[in-house]
This record gives structure tokens, C-alpha cells and sequence, in this order.
């Protein structure tokens, strides 16, 4: 995937929402930088390529979330409402294994839409790099996060949410998603290396994100934001040396995975 694909990618996203929110965010006091975890099974990851938020700013990138009474803000709380219904289906078990961001969950299911095995057995050097794009991530979304600080859905009330209510349900910001932005980053890098599968793997990031709203901690315009940031984050990588290398290291692990055959635990 080059990397007018991926600018082009990100223009494409930008025509998918529109939202209703005033034109500037109201200056207010940032909240402290919490590194929260966002499930049970996180764990501090390796650190990133980039040196800070790599002079990307995500507010103004951006801009505010819908105001709450806006008509977008009003459907959103909704969708978190009808959604509700999807406790313990197929596709909360899958909101589930997606809210781990430790690699391994994540790896697998890539490694399914890839009809590659990926793994930090078979390629170590991508598993890695993912780990470390989940620290560069964290250093672009937890400031706007504060910035921002939009209550999650579940905060004011007792629907069930596919993890557990932990501290940081009621103090991490919802906007913008950092797991809309990881799923869609890992998910443009894989498809880099397996080009010939990029829309599956592209479908897995986005079903990544779309996961959080299915959970219950996230609204459709978070998620949305997480991915813009996404793609500005592959893009940033893309004049990284130390990345470029990785990329080439991982380029020749995932073909030499390939050679061994497909993954044969994906299931029908």
C-alpha cells in the first residue's frame, strides 16, 4: 500500500462523518495524561518510533466531539441504547477479544483476514512493531482525550458494557478512540504486507474499532476520530527510518510465514 493510498484513505473516512459540533473546541483545563489500561489483559507496550506525538496534534486534526443535544450526539446515545441488545452474542464475545490490546488476540484475528499466520513466533519483528505503534498511538489520542474529556456511554448508568467498570470507565476520555486508532493503523500496515487481502484485512480494522461501540465504551464518532488519527499515524511512520527498516524486516517474515501455509485456526 503506498503511501498516496493511505493519504487517500484518509480523505475517503473524512466524507464518512460529519459532525455536528461547534466549530472550536471550549478552552478548558486539560485533565491529567492517565496511560489507562483499556482492558484487563493491557500491559505497558514497547516504546514507539516517534519522539513525542511526532508533530502530530490530534485536536487540531480533529475538532470537537458532537455536543450531546446536537442531532448526531442525540443518535449516538441511541445507538449505545440499541446496542445494549447485543450482550452475549457472537459479536460480543468478538468486542470482547478485540478490547486486548496485548497483540495477541489482535494478531490472530489479522492473521485470519490475511490467510497469514501472524504472531510473535512467526513474525516477531511485526508483532513488535504493532506493540509500538500502540505506544506512538497513546501519545497522540491521551492528550486529546483531555482535551476533550467526553463522558463514555456507560458513565450515569448500569447497561452492560462487554468489560468490566473499572476506575477508568468514569476518568479516560471517549474521544477519540484509541482502539479506532490502533485497529485501523495495524490494520494499514498489515495490508502494506499482504496487499492481495487489503480489503479483508481493512474490513477486520474497521469491525476493530466498530467492536468498541458493540462493548458499550465508545460512541460511533470516537471511533471514527480514532481512524482519521489512524491514518495520520501510518502516514507519520512512513518518514521514520527506524519503521521503514521493521517494515522491510516484517515485509520478509510475513512472506516466509506465507510459504508455510495458511492459518488453521480460523474457523469455517
Amino acid at each position: 500500500m503506498t503511501r498516496f493510498m493511505l493519504i487517500a484513505t484518509t480523505a475517503l473516512l473524512a466524507g464518512c462523518a460529519a459532525f455536528d459540533a461547534p466549530p472550536a473546541p471550549t478552552p478548558i483545563a486539560p485533565a491529567p495524561i492517565a496511560m489507562t489500561p483499556p482492558s484487563s489483559g493491557w500491559t505497558k507496550p514497547p516504546p514507539g518510533y516517534l519522539a513525542g506525538n511526532g508533530g502530530l496534534d490530534a485536536t487540531v486534526i480533529l475538532g470537537p466531539p458532537p455536543m450531546p443535544d446536537s442531532p448526531r450526539g442525540k443518535a449516538e446515545r441511541a445507538q449505545f441504547d440499541e446496542t445494549r441488545k447485543l450482550a452475549n452474542t457472537s459479536a460480543w464475545s468478538q468486542a470482547i477479544a478485540d478490547a486486548d490490546l496485548s497483540g495477541k488476540n489482535g494478531m490472530k484475528s489479522f492473521s485470519c483476514a490475511a490467510g497469514v499466520t501472524l504472531s510473535a513466533e512467526a513474525t516477531p519483528t511485526l508483532a513488535t512493531m504493532l506493540l509500538r505503534m500502540t505506544d506512538d498511538a497513546a501519545k497522540i489520542y491521551q492528550p486529546a482525550k483531555a482535551a476533550y474529556q467526553r463522558p463514555r456511554p456507560p458513565v450515569g448508568n448500569t447497561a452492560p458494557i462487554c468489560v468490566p467498570r473499572e476506575p477508568w470507565i468514569e476518568t479516560d476520555g471517549s474521544y477519540p478512540s484509541g482502539h479506532g486508532l490502533i485497529g485501523w493503523a495495524w490494520a494499514s500496515v498489515i495490508a502494506e504486507l499482504v496487499p492481495d487481502k487489503a480489503s479483508p484485512i481493512l474490513a477486520r480494522g474497521k469491525a476493530f474499532g466498530d467492536s468498541r461501540i458493540i462493548c458499550g465504551v465508545h460512541f460511533q464518532s470516537d471511533i471514527e476520530a480514532g481512524r482519521y488519527l489512524g491514518s495520520a499515524l501510518v502516514t507519520r511512520l512512513h518518514d521514520d527510518p527506524a519503521f521503514l527498516a521493521d517494515l522491510a524486516k516484517a515485509r520478509a517474515e510475513v512472506a516466509a510465514s506465507r510459504a508455510r501455509g495458511a492459518p488453521t485456526d480460523c474457523g469455517a
